[in-house]
């Protein structure tokens, strides 16, 4: 009986420290998404090439995905090294839509459904619900607009004006900001990254 106690209390305190990294990390996330917001950006989905690691489009300039490159990039996560190495060695696993023969550090972590593939296979695949609860600041939310055009957004820690749902950071065409959009779009993608 005095074992069972130990190890339940060994596996409390692991599972509250646990989470605690996870909210943590969300937390920094969404502030770290916020404090983009600041900057003027103008919607442009030019190809550009970049650097190689850590790139980044003219800083004026960006889509939804630089949002979410941007926020990890300042909490030291380069999406564009870690989406591209793993594209290269699973080039079979990720989607062709573009008629790509090889991987592009320019643009390969720059896609939403390259993005959906990665933190699917890498964070934590998240359930897709209409509650606003499931959804929690740091989380990536992946949206079909319509037809095959795709959009993604992180999950901020300002609540909406009627206080029922978080808000989202992401770039739709006005650049970098925060709206209530959640459930504005149709959800198909959810999910929490972190290493």
């Amino acid at each position: 009986m005095k074992i069972n106690k130990i190890i339940l209390g060994i596996f409390l305190t692991f599972f509250v420290k646990i989470s605690f990294g996870q909210s943590n990390f969300g937390n920094r996330l969404a502030d770290s998404a916020f404090n983009i917001t600041k900057q003027k950006v103008k919607y442009d989905p030019t190809y550009f090439q970049l650097k190689y690691p850590n790139g980044d489009v003219p800083s004026g300039k960006g889509v939804c995905t630089d949002v979410i490159i941007r926020t990890y990039r300042k909490l030291g996560i380069d999406l564009q090294k870690v989406v591209h190495e793993d594209i290269k060695a699973n080039f079979d696993k990720y989607p062709k839509n573009w008629g790509l023969k090889n991987p592009d550090k320019n643009i390969d972590h720059r896609r939403v459904p390259n993005l959906m593939v990665f933190f699917a296979k890498y964070g934590k695949e998240k359930i897709i619900t209409v509650k606003p609860n499931d959804y929690l600041p740091g989380d990536i939310v992946c949206w079909n607009l319509g037809g095959a055009t795709t959009h993604i957004g992180l999950v901020s820690k300002k609540k909406s004006q009627d206080g029922k749902r978080y808000m989202m950071i992401h770039n739709i065409g006005r650049g970098q900001v925060l709206e209530d959009c959640l459930f504005a779009y149709k959800i198909i993608g959810h999910y929490e990254y972190h290493k």
